[in-house]
């Protein structure tokens, strides 16, 4: 007589966990390489650019630059990008009325594939400037780097490159994740005020709202409407970004604050401005 063994349901559902688990870290192994494969190329590609051998047919990262009487530190911006910038990337500068010999050397400046100066007779404020770049911008990633030397853009790769990666459509570089180069309570307490007033209109929980070094997801930020001509860019764009399904995450930055009497711009007006662009855009 011959004896059928039956499994029991138990090891059925033992049997589906094992089938399970196993097509799981197969997928996650696959994508694991894929990823792999991807860097690689990225890698062989930017050393290809770098030693002159292919031309940059697209560009991974789009860096834009808002200037406004910055001629003693935009020099150095420009040099230091263009040392710690992989190859593919493009510099978007927007001179916005400018009256102290920045436009003068920019005029002066060779033109070169990858570099693009736009120039405004007039001021229009910062937010203005970066609607302005923005549709000038064909990058993967569009990041934003002050001219002024207070953040340095070596510290704007770390921001990049978790969009580069795909684990995130948003990153902000965060003055406070370490230690603050911001001697000025004052300013550390009007920051932490205006950051937890947008944390709690957005759902986010960003410890520095205002950075200047925030990067995007290049499709996503050409597709948002911009209105703010000033410093009320920065919670603007943070609720515009809050109100999509973009993954936003904060990594930290250097800063090197400097006085009103080096040429610092933003003020209490600002900051009150700030305020009411939160309440403004408080619905995305």
């Amino acid at each position: 007589m011959t004896t059928i063994q039956t499994p029991c349901v138990s090891d059925e559902l033992f049997a589906d966990d094992q089938q399970s688990t196993s097509w799981e870290l197969r997928s996650a192994h696959e994508a694991a390489l894929e990823r792999i494969d991807d860097a690689i190329e990225m890698i062989a590609e930017a050393k290809s650019v770098a030693c002159g051998n292919t031309p940059v047919r697209h560009f991974d990262v789009s860096v834009i630059i808002p200037v406004f009487n910055e001629r003693d530190t935009l020099p150095r911006v420009l040099k230091r990008l263009s040392e710690v910038m992989p190859p593919a990337t493009e510099v978007v500068i927007v001179d916005d009325g400018s009256t102290d010999g920045t436009s003068q050397w920019l005029a002066g400046l060779p033109g070169r594939r990858g570099r693009t100066v736009l120039r405004r007779r007039c001021n229009h404020g910062k937010g203005s400037a970066i609607r302005m770049a923005i549709r000038h911008t064909s990058g993967r990633v569009v990041a934003i780097q002050d001219a002024d030397l207070e953040y340095d853009p070596a510290d704007l790769l770390r921001v990049i490159w978790p969009i580069l990666d795909g684990d995130a459509e948003a990153v902000y570089g965060s003055r406070y994740l370490g230690p603050s180069a911001d001697p000025s309570l004052a300013h550390r307490l009007g920051n932490w005020l205006l950051t937890a007033t947008s944390n709690r209109t957005t759902g986010l929980r960003l410890t520095d709202m205002e950075t200047c070094h925030k990067a995007f997801d290049g499709d996503l930020v050409r597709s948002i409407a911009l209105r703010e001509r000033r410093f009320g860019f920065e919670p603007e764009i943070t609720a515009k970004i809050a109100a999509t399904d973009a993954r936003i995450l904060e990594v930290p930055t250097g800063y090197q604050s400097r006085g009103y009497d080096e040429g610092k711009k933003i003020g209490w007006r600002d900051a009150l401005d700030a305020f009411g662009c939160i309440w403004r855009y408080r619905n995305g």
